[in-house]
Formats: C-alpha cells, sequence, structure tokens
C-alpha cells in the first residue's frame, strides 16, 4: 500500500493507483475529460491537474502514480485557473450551440464549464469549419465537436476491434476521421454505437428521427404500431429520473399510448418466435451435418461484423431474422389480418437500445411482408427525449395493457437483453424439445456475466451440447477466429455486438461504466424471475401463431418471413 496526503486527508491506495484513483476514495472529485475508467490513461486534455509538493508543474491525476509520502492540491486558486483556462481553450474551438446539441445537458464539457464558472471566453472563438458526416442511417458524426480526447478511438479499436476511427495530422490540425474514407460509410463501421457511449459531447450521436414519427402520427392515413425491445424497458427509466429497471412495465406501455401510438406490442413475442425458430434450426442442424457451430444472428451490428471481417463464415449464422425484423413481417401479415387492417396504412415504429437497429431496419432484405417491414426505429434516447418533451408524469400515471396477439411474453423473451440471455433462452426450450422433460431449473447461470466469453454444456439425450457466448466484438472475433481455423470446440455461439448486450446497446442512455450495466442485467433477471412463464415454447400467442398461421417452425412460411441471408460487404480494403 502507498500513503499519501490529498488535500490535508491522509489516504492508503494500493501500489500502482494514480492520483485521481486516490482522491476517489476520500471522496475528492478531480474533473477529467478523457480519462473513462473502463479504458487505457490517455492524459491528453489535462483537465485534471493538481499540485503535487516537489513538481515545478502541474501534474495529470489521471495519469501520476501515487507515491509514498506524496502531498497533493487538487483545489488550490493556481489550480482551479489552469483548468479553467483549459477549458475556455477547448471551448474557443467548439461550436457554441449547446440548445441544439443531442448531448445538451448531459454533455461533459458543458457541465465542466458550468463547474468552473466559465462565463466569458477570452480567446477568438473559432472553430474548424468540418461538415457533418452523415453518411449511414445509424450514426452522426460532428468533427467540429470533437474535443480529441480519443475515448471514441479506443472503443472501436480495443473493445469492437473494428478499427473504423483514426487520428488524422498532429498538434492543433489533429482531427479523429473514419479509417480508409471520409465517411463512416466508406470505414468498417458497423454502426454498433459504442463510440457514442465513449464520446464525451455531442461530436458523436445516433441519426434523430422524431420528426418522422410525428409525421407519421399526423398523418390519418396511418395506424402507428409500436414494439419495445427487452432492453428498453429497463433503460428507459433512466431517461425519466428513475433508477434502472424502475418503470412498471405496464406504466411503460401507457406511456407509450399517451404520446399517440395506436398500438402497443412487444418485440419479447417475436424473441420468443426467434427461440423456436433458432432452437429447431439448430437441432436440424445437428441431426443432418448442417455447419456447425451454428451463430446467433439476433444482433444487427456483429452481422454487420461477420458480413465485413468474415464472409467465409456466413453460413454459420443461424438464417432467423432478428426478433426486430420478424415482427416486422408479421405485423403486416398476420397481426394486420387478425385486427382486420390494411397493411399498407400500418407505420411500424420499434423502440431499440441499438443503433445498428436503424440500419438494419433499411436493409433490401428485410421486406418479405411486401413493405418495408418495419418503417422506423427510435431508439431509448429519442423516447426518453418523447416522454420528456410529452411533459408525462409517470409516478401518477395508471398502468395499460398490451394490445392483443402480438404482445405476450415470456422471462425467456425477457432475458434477450442481457449478454448470455439468447443462450439460456434457447436451452430453455431446446432441452425441453428433446428430453421432452420438464427442467426442474429454468436458470442457466453458467451463460450468464460480464465475463467476455462464457461457455457451458447441456446433455441432450446422451449428446452433449456445447455452447459459448460472447459479447463486444473484440470477443466475437476471438471466437470466430477459433471457427475459421476449424478450432472451434462449440456447437453454438451466441454473439452481441454491445458490451453487455443489448443493455449496453449504442441507443441507451449515455453508459459511462461496465457498472452500469451490470445493474441493467441484474434488473433483467429480476423481471425475468417474476414472469409467470419462463419458457418461449409455453407462450400462448406463440402456440397460437404456429396453429393459425406458420403451422409448424422451419415452416414455409415460417422460411419466407422469419428467415434471410446476409451477404460479404466486400469492403475492398479487407
Amino acid at each position: 500500500m502507498i500513503n499519501l496526503n490529498i488535500d490535508g486527508i491522509n489516504v492508503s491506495v494500493p501500489k500502482g493507483s494514480t492520483i485521481l484513483q486516490a482522491a476517489k476514495e476520500v471522496g475528492i472529485n478531480v474533473p477529467t475529460l478523457c480519462y473513462h475508467p473502463d479504458q487505457s490513461v490517455k492524459a491528453n486534455c489535462r483537465v485534471c491537474v493538481c499540485e503535487v509538493e516537489g513538481y515545478g508543474l502541474l501534474q495529470a491525476a489521471c495519469s501520476t502514480p501515487a507515491a509514498e509520502g506524496m502531498l497533493v492540491k487538487t483545489r488550490t486558486p493556481k489550480v482551479i485557473e489552469a483548468r479553467k483556462t483549459i477549458l475556455e481553450l477547448i471551448l474557443a474551438n467548439h461550436p457554441q450551440d449547446c440548445l441544439n446539441c443531442a448531448r445538451n445537458l448531459n454533455c461533459e464539457l458543458q457541465t465542466l464549464a458550468e463547474e468552473y464558472f466559465i462565463r466569458d471566453i477570452p480567446f477568438e472563438l473559432r472553430t474548424r469549419g468540418y461538415e457533418k458526416d452523415i453518411s449511414t442511417f445509424s450514426i452522426v458524426r460532428d468533427p467540429d465537436k470533437c474535443i480529441l480526447c480519443n475515448r471514441c478511438i479506443e472503443v472501436c479499436s480495443v473493445t469492437q476491434s473494428v478499427y473504423a476511427l483514426g487520428t488524422e495530422n498532429r498538434g492543433h490540425n489533429a482531427i479523429v476521421v473514419p479509417t480508409m474514407g471520409k465517411s463512416l460509410l466508406d470505414s468498417p463501421c458497423v454502426m454498433c454505437g459504442q463510440c457514442i457511449h465513449a464520446c464525451p459531447v455531442g461530436a458523436i450521436t445516433e441519426y434523430e428521427q422524431l420528426d418522422e414519427f410525428f409525421a407519421a402520427l399526423n398523418d390519418p392515413n396511418q395506424v402507428v404500431v409500436t414494439q419495445i425491445a427487452p432492453a428498453v424497458r429497463v433503460a428507459i427509466a433512466e431517461e425519466i429520473g428513475m433508477r434502472s429497471g424502475e418503470l412498471p412495465m405496464d406504466v411503460f406501455v401507457a406511456g407509450l399510448r399517451q404520446v399517440g401510438f395506436d398500438y402497443v406490442l412487444h418485440t419479447n413475442f417475436t424473441a420468443d418466435l426467434t427461440i423456436m425458430e433458432e432452437g429447431h434450426e439448430l437441432l436440424d442442424r445437428l441431426n443432418n451435418n448442417g455447419t456447425l457451430p451454428m451463430v446467433t444472428s439476433c444482433s444487427p451490428g456483429w452481422i454487420n461484423f461477420c458480413e465485413t471481417f468474415y464472409p467465409d463464415l456466413l453460413d454459420n449464422l443461424s438464417t432467423c431474422k432478428s426478433p426486430q425484423q420478424m415482427f416486422g413481417s408479421l405485423a403486416k401479415t398476420y397481426w394486420a389480418e387478425k385486427m382486420d387492417i390494411d397493411p399498407a396504412s400500418i407505420y411500424s415504429v420499434s423502440i431499440m437500445p441499438c443503433t445498428a437497429k436503424k440500419y438494419e431496419a433499411s436493409r433490401p432484405e428485410m421486406q418479405d411482408s411486401g413493405y418495408q417491414d418495419v418503417d422506423l426505429v427510435l431508439t431509448t434516447r429519442e423516447i426518453g427525449r418523447l416522454f420528456r418533451m410529452s411533459g408525462i408524469n409517470f409516478k401518477k400515471l395508471a398502468g395499460a395493457n398490451f394490445d392483443s396477439w402480438m404482445g405476450a411474453y415470456t422471462g425467456a423473451g425477457v432475458i434477450f437483453g442481457a449478454t448470455g440471455g439468447v443462450m439460456e433462452a434457447a436451452l430453455r426450450t431446446v432441452y425441453e424439445v428433446v428430453t421432452e422433460t420438464e427442467l426442474e431449473d429454468v436458470n442457466f447461470t453458467a451463460v450468464r456475466g460480464m465475463e467476455g466469453i462464457k461457455e457451458a454444456e447441456v446433455d441432450l439425450n446422451g449428446t452433449v451440447v456445447k455452447v459459448a457466448v460472447a459479447h463486444g466484438l473484440s470477443n466475437a472475433r476471438q471466437m470466430m477466429e477459433e471457427v475459421k481455423a476449424g478450432e472451434s470446440p462449440y456447437h453454438f455461439i451466441e454473439v452481441m455486438a454491445c458490451p453487455g448486450g443489448c443493455i449496453g446497446g449504442g441507443g441507451q442512455p449515455i453508459t459511462k461504466t461496465n457498472a452500469d450495466r451490470e445493474v441493467r442485467i441484474e434488473a433483467i433477471y429480476v423481471e425475468d424471475e417474476n414472469c409467470e412463464i419462463r419458457k418461449s415454447h409455453d407462450n400462448p400467442e406463440v402456440k397460437t401463431i404456429y396453429e393459425e398461421f406458420l403451422i409448424k417452425p422451419l415452416g414455409d412460411k415460417s422460411h419466407d418471413l422469419l428467415h434471410t441471408h446476409y451477404k460479404a460487404k466486400n469492403k475492398k480494403y479487407l
């Protein structure tokens, strides 16, 4: 242990700790911008400077190791003035358009500017004049707002192993740019949106589409139908001033009715349906020498990654569409028929934790209903803005039920929102289908948690099936390299592009740390435990859709509406 004194307070920290970590131990808040608790230390913004006895210059708290007997002062006039000057210099090159920014009131630079009483900037205000990059359906880059913290580069390169962002030029002219081209569309970007969470300002945001939603609401010829992804219910509470998971589902449904949706249904229904199709697809591959390991296809960021980096392994992907797209196909066929609504009038809106879902909805493969299956994707953040705009008091709002035919769901559908959830839901169903025996315990805890790669085995009447779960694309890359080399021991692999799974998706409330993701995961499993039905094949509405419409898993109609195939991106630089 290292003993030092910070602002008159003695503190002991493990050897190797920094001044910043030591300050946190005793409740002293040292400001940061480039620092991120789940990333490497960069020390390039210098906002965290402090005085250290014996040092001639101010030291960056995030990178300076704590030393035995060190005397540190974090709030002297000299330190405060230095921090203010650093912030003023950053702001001098930063657009002064906070009111028009998606990160207004949720911006680390804005927060520090207020905390440090910055009212006048003594330097010439001059932005760099870069244009916005709106080349993708998912993510918007505004390079003029970039403060060169490099947090987006690290999450893209290290956590996701995509390398879609890098630095161009040096010194004052340095700027973060897409690799291999002028736009994100030209780069290997998979649109996962993890860069949005890493960015402390508004330099990277989702492609916002609330105006399109309002246009649909105002069209008397449109029937506006929505689906809610399982990870959204947990995180939306954070957007309206509650703790993660605190907003009851029925109150959430009531809120969606208040803002104008004609029908409120649930993606969990098609999550259960996905398990029926995907589980039987796995059994078919096991029994008929199909391509193994089979890899899940629910995460569009992961699909983009596989199409870009592992096109030779596309046959390993499950042919199942994601629950979002299964819902889109069925909303304009089965559901329209049940409700006696002209499918041409249905405007299908999905509420997703994911920026890549915006791209997925626009794919040409996703029109099996005869129309664009999903018309619009709104992120959790966008729905949060919509709720705040509408002035709904959720603490006084009475709950409401989902609408019929595609609103019922099970605990298995709920856990799709967490890493390992798709695998666990599949095992609950596959085990009972094969063994014809009811599970005594439906909890497959070996595939839960934030460990990057998890594995388990399940005995299906003498056949031992080996499964694995990976979340975060660098972990997925590791798994796919084994598959490519013919060294994978697994039969079934779940991949989620985002750390923690969908609860950490690019469209979720800005997520500061993996610890935030763990809180959401816990709320997901609490909801699962509280569900009366916890296995997909027991969902009564799933049984009905097979009896009345789909006939059987992997049948002709299922093949036409619920399955697809993907194609190589053919990026010229790979």
